[in-house]
């Protein structure tokens, strides 16, 4: 799979490693979800016929290059890799069964921004972009939010919010 191709603000991220690294924590999570196509997982199971993880990703991460694009406190590779990585974690949260998308055993243990952190640690990301994925949903309730994870946080739940209103 061409990372690229399916989350094109890759190409914006200047620093080699940390686009990389981006990359090796996809591909960690594909093998260990076993997950082939990312289109096939939904964004949330929280709404009946949600759109693809893809497509939300992708909203997130042009909403917050937007924003990081009319400030100077931001650091836009950490913005992108972290708007690019905020949900990796749902590749071990969610599974494929019976043809159906549901919660993994792990999922049932630990949330996404959780599992995405350890992905991120374990390639070996800067604490922010570690930041960003912890803190993008209500476990960043418990902690500081770097400038990009405040970002980051309210265009996950803008994207959400607007997608739950849909009818």
């Amino acid at each position: 799979m061409e990372l690229e191709a399916v989350f094109p603000l890759m190409r914006e991220i200047k620093n080699e490693e940390i686009k990389e690294k981006v990359k090796k924590c996809y591909e960690i999570a594909m093998e260990r979800g076993k997950w082939e196509n990312l289109e096939e997982i939904p964004f949330t199971l929280l709404i009946p016929n949600a759109y693809s993880y893809v497509k939300h990703v992708n909203s997130v991460a042009k909403m917050a290059y937007e924003i990081g694009k009319v400030r100077d406190d931001v650091d836009m590779d950490v913005l992108i890799a972290g708007a690019i990585l905020h949900d990796v974690g749902k590749l071990l949260e969610y599974e494929k069964k019976d043809g159906r998308v549901v919660k993994s055993k792990l999922g049932r243990y630990l949330r996404h921004p959780v599992s995405g952190a350890a992905l991120a640690m374990e390639v070996g990301l800067e604490d922010k972009i570690i930041n960003v994925i912890a803190a993008h949903s209500k476990e960043g309730e418990m902690v500081e939010r770097c400038n990009e994870a405040i970002i980051i946080h309210h265009c996950d739940f803008i994207d959400f919010e607007i997608a739950r209103g849909v009818k």
